[in-house]
């Protein structure tokens, strides 16, 4: 087990509209900024269970929030299902949740995976890991984020725009740990570490790593997993020829989000 830490960072995937919700007693609507087949089959199985109805409606998390916000008291939302602690914070500021008191979530989902008032509740969690090119680096040379701002990686880190929340809930964690000052030094120097301009998601990082365009990214662990399990087998290829780095092993662990 790699050891791994939550940090104030760090947030949940689930929370429940503070609108007066119009579903009737046989339906719940759903609004999830998640694409998954997996999600498709929990929903079914609630219905098989309890004979309520799941309406689902797709999309963009920051589009979603706007939709809520302008449809206020009468949005027909009961549960949002949303990635990253940056945008629950932000969805909190807008005053979108309401406070869920379940024994049933309390007892299953540990008080670190969930807010302390009950406006979200965590059900899954990604590594913020370090990949890097097999053929060309030694991995012993890099143990952690602050690693990546070392100019001895000149022109070899990719890693996606500041724009980018996942990002932004990894700085924040370096605030957290470093200060102000300290999370924009490092930020300044994985800039002047990049082998390119930002772009694309995790998933184009780690394939610039694989391409040889750079030595070094930063992604989410499960785009590395589905690239290994890709039903592409240029990508299975290009996945094996990366490696994966759990960095801060040796003091307060790998950044983790919900």
């Amino acid at each position: 087990m790699k050891k791994v830490r939550l940090t104030a960072s760090v947030a949940a995937i689930m929370a429940g509209s503070a609108f007066a919700s119009s579903a009737l007693a046989d339906a719940v609507n759903i609004y999830s900024a998640r694409h998954y087949d997996s999600d498709e089959i929990l929903y079914k199985a609630f219905t098989d269970e309890t004979g309520i109805d799941v309406n689902v409606l797709e999309g963009d998390s920051d589009q979603l929030m706007e939709r809520m916000q302008r449809e206020g008291i009468a949005s027909p939302a009961d549960v949002m299902l949303t990635v990253d602690a940056g945008r629950l914070w932000r969805a909190e500021e807008d005053g979108l949740f309401q406070s869920v008191d379940s024994d049933v979530l309390n007892e299953r989902i540990p008080a670190s995976m969930r807010d302390p008032e009950g406006l979200w509740f965590g059900f899954s969690q990604r590594a913020r890991v370090i990949l890097y090119n097999r053929e060309n680096f030694d991995p012993s040379q890099l143990e952690s984020y602050e690693d990546l701002a070392d100019p001895q990686f000149a022109g070899q880190v990719c890693i996606r725009s500041s724009n980018n929340i996942y990002n932004q809930s990894l700085l924040a964690s370096m605030i957290e740990h470093h200060g102000e000052e300290g999370a924009q030094e490092w930020a300044q120097g994985v800039v002047n570490n990049m082998a390119r301009t930002p772009e694309g998601g995790d998933t184009d990082q780690i394939l610039g790593v694989a391409s040889g365009e750079c030595t070094l990214a930063v992604a989410n662990h499960y785009y590395y997993v589905r690239l290994l399990h890709s039903d592409d087998e240029a990508e299975r290829d290009a996945a094996r020829k990366v490696g994966v780095i759990f960095p801060n092993q040796n003091d307060r662990g790998t950044h983790i989000n919900v």
